[in-house]
Order: structure tokens, then sequence, then C-alpha cells
């Protein structure tokens, strides 16, 4: 039997702006294998941060059925998207979202602390740091990195937890092509060598074209998954 991490069933998603009905998203259904890389692409206003936001467990769908890693959150209220995201998903964001204050270890002890998944807390965040190649950074701030290594403290922040899901959000907009060729590499390499299921939200067809899988969003449906 596959090993589904994500089944989403009928996924619709209306907002209200005013008296007029928003319709995000019509009718999506999607399943992602454990394991997989597989990238989301669309047009700007095509449905993929609507879509990302209910597979993130940021929002819920307004129909439709969703499961994560066999756990149904279609209904759950804040509080339960938030235990859920917190233990499930790790997210990978354009602008890094890095704490400036903090050291590279510091920022990836933050998912620990606000799951309350404190043992071995440090221990647990050298060796992210260290499995994305920043062991020799520990103790510098944001400011004190490269955009791609700054990335990379993101990425660490976003396993430390032992994610079901990685969720990039244009992971590589705010590098050059260098860091940014990098940073691909590095999440092929955490999907191949420890089978972190990894979902890219991309505008880059040459991002995708290293994934598994690409599914492709357009007015809010899923257009074509290849």
């Amino acid at each position: 039997m596959d090993d589904w991490v994500i089944e989403a069933e009928h996924l619709t998603k209306t907002y209200l702006l005013g008296k007029i009905e928003v319709h995000a998203l019509y009718d999506v259904s999607i399943r992602i294998r454990r394991g997989e890389i597989l990238a989301i692409m669309g047009p700007s206003g095509s449905g993929k941060s609507t879509l990302m936001n209910i597979l993130g467990c940021l929002d819920r769908p307004t129909s439709g059925e969703y499961r994560l890693d066999g756990e149904s959150v279609s209904e759950l209220d804040d509080d339960g998207l938030s235990e859920i995201r917190n233990r499930k998903v790790g997210f990978i964001f354009q602008s890094f979202n890095l704490l400036p204050r903090a050291s590279a270890l510091e920022n990836v002890e933050l998912p620990l602390r606000y799951s309350g998944n404190r043992g071995d807390m440090k221990d647990r965040a050298l060796a992210a740091i260290q499995a994305v190649g920043l062991a020799d950074r520990v103790k510098h701030h944001p400011n004190e990195l490269s955009g791609g290594q700054q990335q990379r403290v993101a990425i660490a922040r976003a396993l430390v937890n032992d994610p079901a899901i990685i969720m990039a959000d244009e992971p590589t907009g705010n590098l050059d092509s260098k860091s940014g060729a990098e940073i691909i590499e590095l999440l092929q390499s955490l999907n191949r060598d420890r089978g972190a299921t990894v979902i890219v939200v991309t505008h880059d067809p040459g991002i995708a074209a290293h994934t598994h899988r690409t599914i492709h969003l357009r007015d809010g449906r899923v257009e074509e998954s290849a």
C-alpha cells in the first residue's frame, strides 16, 4: 500500500471580501508520498499560497478533507492546527525569517521551544546545523552570515523537529544563482539521505526540474500533475 503523507480530497477555499466571494481553490485533490520531493507551480493568483497554507496547517479549507501523516486536520480549530503544525511541518521561507539578535543555534532551537520538546534541545539543534554544513557558524548572528548561509540556518530550523513534511516557499528567491543551486542541492540531499518529504512552491521551472514531480495550478484548480 502506498504510504501517503498528504491526502487532500476535494479541497475548496472561499474568502469573503465585503459581499464578494473570492474562490481561491476549486475541488483540489492531491496525494503526496512520504519521501517525495515535489514542486507546486502556477502564475500569480493561481492558488499556490492558499494551497500551501492549507497543507502546512496555517489555514483550513472551506470544504473538503485533508489528512496529514494519517491525521484528519480539516476541521481542527486554531489551537489544533498550531499543535499539529509544530509537530508535523517545517517551513522554509524566501525571506529566511531569522531572529536578528539570536545566534544560528538559538534560531534553530526555536521550534523545539515552541513545541515543548526541549529534551536534548542543544544537541538536536547542533545536529541539524551540522546536517546543513554550518557547524562552524553556530554562534554567528544572521548579519554575520551570507544569504545562502542564512537559508541553511532556516533549513536546519525546519529539520530540527523531524517533521513529516518540509514546505519551502520560494526558497531561492532572495539568493544569487550559485547560492540558490546550493540550496536546491541541499534539499535534494536531505530528501535522498534522510527521507525528508519536501514540497517546494516556486515560479522557477529550473527548480521544479530538480524535483520528482510537479503540480501545476491555474485559477484555483489543478491543471496538471507530472
